[in-house]
Formats: structure tokens, sequence, C-alpha cells
């Protein structure tokens, strides 16, 4: 796995094998994700999501504790998918990366607790399947709206975004830091170390 440049943010890229029946590739290996991230990948849900040419999912985050890590990949079309640090006292807090996922080369995604997710569908019915640490729990979830001018995230120029109402409703990114909305690098730092010692994940 192969870091983002973001803490907590990885990316696997991973060997593909044709053939004339198809193909076959390993989009998870627990040995690879332990060595990169110090500890064991929970579980808890698994999402598939489905989105028309110019769907702008995001940015979603969750509080901390628990928070929800992701592993994302893109099964079928193509998608550009965006990790932002919204951790406050972060070193890279209002960083983002972004990087194209698509049914060719099957790269995946992980983000920890923490870090805030978006991604905008760059083809029609584009699959995106993504592992939970957690469940989803409304009253937990969050979001900073994805076109905030300060946070500056580089769309494709040439697609209107469709964002959902609550997408298109939700805060900058400086005005969820001054409502308190968004998690803390202390507390996930602390959460990060829990789950490299093995204590799993503190409840909220």
């Amino acid at each position: 796995m192969r870091s983002l440049g973001i803490e907590g943010a990885w990316a696997l890229e991973p060997k593909v094998f044709p053939d004339d029946r198809g193909s076959f590739h390993e989009w998870y290996r627990a040995a690879e994700f332990r060595e990169a991230t110090g500890y064991d990948l929970s579980l808890a849900q698994a999402n598939c999501s489905v989105s028309r040419w110019g769907v702008l999912r995001g940015v979603h985050f969750s509080d901390v504790p628990p928070g929800q890590a992701k592993y994302v990949t893109c099964l079928r079309g193509a998608v550009l998918d965006v990790v932002v640090d919204i951790r406050v006292g972060s070193p890279t807090f209002g960083r983002w990366e972004a990087l194209r996922l698509d049914d060719d080369g099957h790269h995946a995604v992980f983000l920890a607790e923490g870090l805030g997710h978006a991604f905008m569908a760059l083809t029609d019915d584009a699959t995106v399947a993504y592992l939970c640490s957690t469940g989803y729990a409304p009253e937990r979830e969050h979001g900073v709206h994805p076109l905030d001018p300060d946070l500056g995230i580089t769309w494709p120029e040439h697609i209107a975004p469709i964002l959902s109402p609550k997408d298109a409703q939700a805060p900058s990114l400086a005005e969820a830091r001054e409502a308190g909305l968004l998690p803390s690098y202390e507390a996930c730092s602390a959460h990060y170390a829990r789950m490299r010692a093995g204590s799993g994940p503190a409840t909220p």
C-alpha cells in the first residue's frame, strides 16, 4: 500500500492478471494492510453505491470516537475519489488528495477514522464498494461542502456536479470547524494508537 501523503490515507495498486476469460486481482490483503497501518481492518458494514455521470457524494465524515474508516474501490466505471484531512490540529489540515478509481486499474483507497471522503462519478453507473469499520449511525454523521472554495478540491471542470440536498446544504470547512463538528487530530491519534496496541476502537 502506498501512502497518499496524508496520515491515515493509503492507496492499493494491485497487480491485475488478465486473460481471455477476463481478469483477476486481489483488492484487499490483510497482511499488506497491517504492514501499512499497524493494525487489522475492523469490518462492521459493507456498502455499495451506484451513481450516474456527474454525481458528487461527500465530503462525509463521522465523529471520533468511534469514527468510521473506509476501504473503497470502484467495481464498474470510474470515479474521482478524494480524501480530505479535516482533523483540527493536523499538520496537513485542509489538505486533500485525489485518485482515480476505475474498473481497469482496480485501485483501492483506505482512509482512517477522522478523514473526510468524497467522490465524483466520471461515468454512468459508476459502482463503488466500500468496507466500513463501524455501522451507519446518522447522529454521528456530518459533511463539509465539496465545492467549498477555501477547500479548493479540483473537480473535473467539464462535469456539472450533481449533489444531494443534504450535501448541497453542508457547511464549509470553516463553518464546520467553528460549529465544533470536525474531529480533533489529538482524538484521532489516540484512536490510531489504541488500534495499533490491539485494544480496538473506543466507544463514543
